[in-house]
């Protein structure tokens, strides 16, 4: 901003239209004691200070400034229109001023001395906060420096003392691994035990008291059915827990598995108003439980993630495609399957779509949307178990579409699915 320093109006008046035409930032001060009392508020670019005024003239005004540390730096051009003899020309520098303008001056003239004296003194102020903050810098740095000394001294103690404590843990860890193992085994028993026996006395309930009542066969005929599923459950819990996944993986009906959660969410679904839509999926070799789990945490997502005035719609379709990859096509004797999860949901901005994969990462507040922010990235982790790549297509207030591709065999050499994956 431009002060411009003068006792008569009609030649403020002149001088600021002239600097605004010109895109300047213009303030006043009619006196020499008005212009000191603004200067202490505002940092300005550059004083435009008459010479002749009553109380304090020019000189005085500009001697005050360069004495003050907080203003001594603003370039100052005099203008006068009596004082123009050298002496009092002499008098302007010696009082701090950087240039000397007579009156009548030439506007186009002035103007370009004030866009040079303006260009100039923001330089200067820049380069002081470049300096300034430069020095903060190398303070901060001998500073960090000094205690990044001291952290590495502090942290080899540490390391050699934690070094000896992993040790004995590591001897401990490796004497109870065994103890754990056979703990694993023996609480799936005490698990599968009360499951078999519900599905014996249920199949029994069912069969001898409740023949005559649909209903009540209805009833038993699910907590069997759940029991089941639960048992088969805990016997894919124990084979993920393990270390080699070889023989965990085999053909599997991917429409039965979609049809059993879908009966599993049935009131949820009904809750929602949902209605879910599933074309034939051809059989892959998965691992059920772990493929269930995805399915699972795909659909709950576009259940919760629904509008409110608008019944979800959920859509599952598939395709046998020849490539690795998300935007292969279609292929009849294609050795992966493409399999889309699309949803009328309420979407989300595709800038995001690498972070929902990530471990507890969450798109909404959990006051809008409950959730921990694991299930995507369990998601993730189960495809990746599967040799196969997921991504996703979005737009708010639109919906989603999941896309996950996934090996029909798990005997496809790894070195081809990387190379169908980079093509």
């Amino acid at each position: 901003m431009i002060l411009i320093v003068d006792d008569k109006k009609e030649n403020l008046f002149s001088l600021q239209k002239l600097l605004e035409i010109h895109n300047f930032h213009v303030d006043t001060a009619n006196s020499g004691e008005e212009a000191l009392k603004k200067i202490l508020k505002t940092a300005y670019a550059l004083i435009i200070l008459d010479v002749q005024m009553p109380g304090m003239d020019g000189f005085e005004v500009a001697e005050t400034i360069s004495g003050h540390g907080k203003s001594k730096d603003i370039p100052i051009i005099f203008l006068s229109a009596v004082k123009i003899n050298k002496t009092f020309i002499a008098r302007g520098y010696q009082s701090g001023g950087i240039d000397y303008v007579t009156k009548p001056f030439d506007p186009d003239l002035l103007l370009l001395k004030v866009q040079t004296f303006y260009r100039l003194s923001e330089q200067k102020r820049e380069l002081n906060e470049m300096q300034s903050a430069l020095r903060e810098e190398i303070e901060f740095r001998k500073k960090a420096e000094h205690e990044l000394f001291m952290a590495n001294l502090a942290l080899e103690e540490r390391v050699a003392q934690r070094t000896q404590e992993l040790y004995k843990i590591n001897t401990e860890l490796e004497a109870s691994n065994h103890d754990l193992q056979q703990y694993a085994s023996v609480a799936s028993h005490d698990l599968k035990e009360p499951l078999r026996k519900i599905q014996i006395y249920g199949d029994r309930l069912r069969q001898q008291f409740f023949q005559d009542n649909p209903e009540a066969q209805s009833y038993i005929g699910k907590i069997i059915t759940s029991s089941q599923r639960l048992t088969v459950l805990i016997n894919d819990l124990l084979n993920y827990s393990k270390l080699s996944g070889e023989g965990l993986f085999r053909r599997t009906k991917i429409n039965e598995i979609l049809d059993e959660l879908i009966s599993d969410l049935e009131f949820l679904i009904a809750e929602k108003n949902a209605v879910i839509t599933l074309e034939p999926i051809p059989e892959l070799e998965v691992i059920p439980g772990q493929i269930r789990q995805m399915f699972q945490n795909i659909i709950s997502n576009s259940l919760k993630f629904s509008k409110n005035d608008i019944s979800p719609v959920i859509h599952i379709s598939a395709e046998l495609v020849a490539d690795k990859s998300l935007d292969s096509e279609c292929s009849a004797l294609g050795q992966y399957c493409k399999i889309a999860i699309a949803d009328n949901g309420i979407g989300f901005n595709e800038m995001y779509t690498d972070k929902i994969f990530t471990m507890f990462q969450r798109l909404h507040s959990k006051e809008a949307f409950d959730g921990t922010g694991i299930g995507l990235a369990i998601v993730k982790k189960i495809v990746d178990k599967h040799n196969g790549i997921i991504g996703v297509a979005s737009r708010e207030n639109e919906g989603s579409t999941f896309t996950v591709v996934l090996p029909v065999t798990q005997s496809i050499p790894h070195s081809q699915s990387r190379l169908n994956a980079s093509n």
